[in-house]
């Protein structure tokens, strides 16, 4: 078997591990969809991953506990816990302090979210390659932009104060007006303290003072190489990577004086990570006429 047929069919478990993180997932089970020997599948697998089929999938079931945690402040502990696999609040909050040095109420009310990032550094995605890339034409739009400036990390702290401001001012309802992200920086090369993001939401006038900070700004209309990225926004980077290294070299295009951003069509704060759907637009320079 070749690497990339190998790279395939664990693309393929991993996100059938996603998709069913509420179901019971047996090595039977998951070594059928991978079409791998259930003799075999437990080492492939650590190999492959890092770490054994149990404890990735107690991760995931962690990591969506821990957004529920954040974004849904009315969600019960013991019902997110339930959700997670656990039976009792009590084992629920030992193994969540164990992964993440902080209790689930800890996290709720102050989310450390360092050690959090660094747990979920898997391997990347078969998604990455072979993608479809599209040229259209970007109508410029009026957000409300909030400046994050930062670790990458503490991105999600910056939505949580930028959701805030929605559901304070209700200038860009986010039932209503599209959402956006200004990528300015790459995390993976740019010193914590330097990382620029902009959490965005569509806007039709300027926006008055407000407690957050909250800014009026445009994202310019113009040509754009645009790629679609499904799934969670951990591996969104993916997309920026496929774009600048894969598709940019021998595309002929010319990059706009403006820079990667991102269309969240769905929010994390009301859809199952698997079903995240983002659109990655990369400015792109117009074309010469002559």
């Amino acid at each position: 078997m070749n690497d990339d047929a190998y790279e395939k069919r664990f693309a393929r478990v991993l996100e059938y591990i996603e998709r069913h993180l509420g179901e019971e997932l047996s090595v039977e089970r998951l070594s059928r969809e991978a079409n791998f020997s259930k003799f075999h599948f437990h080492r492939q697998f650590s190999a492959y991953v890092g770490v054994n089929v149990s404890r990735y999938v107690q991760m995931l079931r962690l990591k969506r506990a821990s957004r529920r945690l954040v974004f849904e402040p009315a969600a019960k502990i013991i019902d997110i816990a339930l959700e997670a696999g656990f039976k009792t609040p009590e084992s629920f909050s030992r193994a969540f302090k164990r992964e993440y040095g902080q209790t689930p109420s800890q996290f709720r009310s102050a989310p450390d979210w360092k050690p959090w990032r660094k747990t979920y550094q898997f391997p990347p995605s078969q998604r990455s390659r072979n993608m479809d890339v599209k040229i259209v034409d970007f109508d410029e739009v009026k957000v409300a932009a909030l400046e994050h400036l930062g670790p990458p990390e503490r991105v999600k702290d910056s939505a949580r104060k930028f959701i805030e401001w929605r559901k304070e001012s209700r200038l860009s309802p986010k039932d209503k007006c599209r959402t956006f992200g200004i990528a300015y920086d790459n995390p993976d090369t740019t010193e914590p303290q330097a990382f620029r993001f902009d959490l965005c939401g569509e806007v039709s006038a300027d926006i008055p003072p407000n407690p957050q900070g909250v800014l009026t700004k445009v994202i310019p209309g113009g040509r754009c190489a645009l790629v679609r990225h499904l799934g969670n926004h951990d591996r969104i980077g993916e997309c920026a990577y496929y774009l600048y290294r894969e598709w940019l070299p021998g595309s002929g295009e010319e990059l706009r004086d403006f820079p990667l951003f991102f269309h969240y069509l769905n929010l994390v704060s009301d859809t199952p990570e698997h079903e995240l759907v983002t659109d990655v637009y990369l400015p792109i320079q117009a074309r010469d006429p002559r």
